[in-house]
C-alpha cells in the first residue's frame, strides 16, 4: 500500500457569484452549473466560506446550529425564508484554523445566504460539515490576499474554499430584467478580472481599484470583490484553473464563477 494512501486528494477553491438571493429556489443555468460542479469533484472533508455578508472588525470563524439558518435579506417571497440547509458545523477545523490564523475569535452564528444559496445547489444533502470565515474589516486588500494563502494549506486536508461574492456588485445599477442588456462597464471590469485570473496577475485583483476605471463602479463597497481574493490566495500554480459559469444578469451582475483543481 502507497503511504499516506488514505490521504485525501487537494480539495478545490472556488469563487462563486452568487448575485439574487431567489436563485436558491429556482433550477437555470446558473444553478445547474453549481450541481455539476458538486457531482465532478471529490466530496470534499469539510467546506470553509468567505461571504461577503459576514464582515466584522477582527477575524473570526462561525460554530452553527446545522438546524437553523440566518435569512439575512428582505423583501423576498415567503418560499426564500423557509429554505433548510441543515449542514453540520466543521468545528473540528477551529485548532488547525487558530493555528494559521492570529487572533481568531469563535462566533456562534447561523450560516448567511451568502453561504445556504449556494451550497443547496452545490452539494444539496447538506451532508457535508461547512464554516465561515468572516471579513476582517480592518485589512487591506493585500492582506486579504495573504489571509487566503495562510488557508490553503486546508485543501491538503480535503477542505474545500468558497469565496462567494460577485465580480461586480452595485445594486443601484441593476435592472429588474434578468436578460436586461449588459451595462458596458459592466462588462470591461469582468474582463479585466477574467484576463488577471487567465495571466495569475493576482497584483491586478489585489490593486483593482487603481488598476480598472470602472472599479467603484463595479464594487461601490467591496465585500463583494474580498471573496475572490481568498480564492486567488487559496491558488497552486499548478491548479486547473475553469469558469464554470460566466454570464452578466440583470445588466450588470457578474456571476461569473472560477473554480481550482
Amino acid at each position: 500500500m502507497p503511504l499516506f494512501a488514505d490521504k485525501p486528494k487537494r480539495a478545490p477553491a472556488f469563487f462563486v457569484g452568487h448575485g439574487n438571493p431567489m436563485n436558491a429556489i429556482q433550477k437555470n443555468e446558473f444553478t445547474k452549473s453549481l450541481r455539476s460542479v458538486g457531482e465532478a469533484i471529490q466530496k470534499p472533508k469539510a467546506i470553509l466560506v468567505i461571504s461577503a455578508h459576514w464582515t466584522l472588525p477582527y477575524n473570526a470563524i462561525n460554530i452553527h446550529d446545522g438546524d437553523e439558518l440566518m435569512y439575512d435579506m428582505f423583501g423576498f417571497v415567503d418560499a426564500l425564508y423557509k429554505v433548510e440547509y441543515p449542514a453540520p458545523s466543521a468545528d473540528f477545523l477551529v485548532a488547525d484554523l487558530k493555528k494559521t490564523v492570529p487572533s481568531l475569535h469563535v462566533e456562534n452564528r447561523n450560516l448567511d445566504h451568502g453561504v445556504w444559496s449556494v451550497l443547496v445547489h452545490l452539494f444539496p444533502h447538506a451532508d457535508i460539515p461547512v464554516m465561515q470565515l468572516a471579513i476582517n474589516s480592518t485589512l487591506s486588500m493585500q492582506e486579504h490576499f495573504e489571509m487566503g494563502r495562510k488557508i490553503r494549506v486546508l485543501r491538503e486536508n480535503g477542505v474545500m474554499i468558497i469565496g462567494s461574492g460577485n465580480i461586480t456588485h452595485n445594486l443601484r445599477e441593476t435592472s429588474s430584467q434578468k436578460d436586461a442588456p449588459i451595462t458596458p462597464w459592466a462588462k470591461e471590469f469582468d474582463d479585466f478580472v477574467k484576463n488577471a485570473i487567465l495571466k495569475r496577475d493576482f497584483s491586478s485583483l489585489i490593486n483593482f481599484e487603481n488598476k480598472q476605471r470602472y472599479a467603484r463602479l463595479a464594487h461601490p463597497s467591496t465585500e463583494h470583490h474580498i471573496p475572490l481574493l481568498y480564492v486567488a490566495g487559496a491558488s497552486y500554480e499548478e491548479d486547473e484553473s475553469n469558469f464554470i459559469y460566466e454570464n452578466i444578469e440583470h445588466g450588470s451582475i457578474s456571476m461569473r464563477n472560477w473554480l481550482l483543481t
